[in-house]
């Protein structure tokens, strides 16, 4: 399984980007899609996730300004991020994971946003 995530780039603060990840091979239902964000000199933090079924989960500093989606038909996840901050800038990696059988646990490369006027 592949992941190749795009969207990234310079946005003004206050501004608005939308992230997307595509998955090709064999992936299963009941897994969960996601994005995470590593800023240089910072561990990687959760972003979003979201799972098959539609249930989402945030991190704290995102919430109410991004937004998770996934297209179960194209195998694809988004992030929609609103209201953008100098703080977010980082480069962010998709990711897919199965905990039932058949497990797996993939990454995508990443894809840089920086958040600066």
């Amino acid at each position: 399984v592949q992941l190749q995530a795009s969207g990234g780039g310079l946005v003004q603060p206050g501004g608005s980007l939308r992230l997307s990840c595509a998955a090709s091979g064999r992936i299963f239902s009941g897994d969960i899609m996601g994005w995470y964000r590593q800023a240089p000199g910072k561990q990687r933090d959760l972003v979003a996730t979201v799972t098959s079924g539609g249930n989402t989960n945030y991190g704290d500093s995102v919430k109410g300004r991004f937004t998770i989606s996934r297209d179960n038909a194209k195998n694809m996840v988004f992030l929609q991020m609103n209201s953008l901050k100098p703080e977010d800038t980082a480069v962010y990696s998709c990711r897919v994971r199965r905990l039932i059988i058949p497990r797996y646990d993939y990454w995508g490369q990443g894809t840089l946003v920086t958040v600066s006027s």
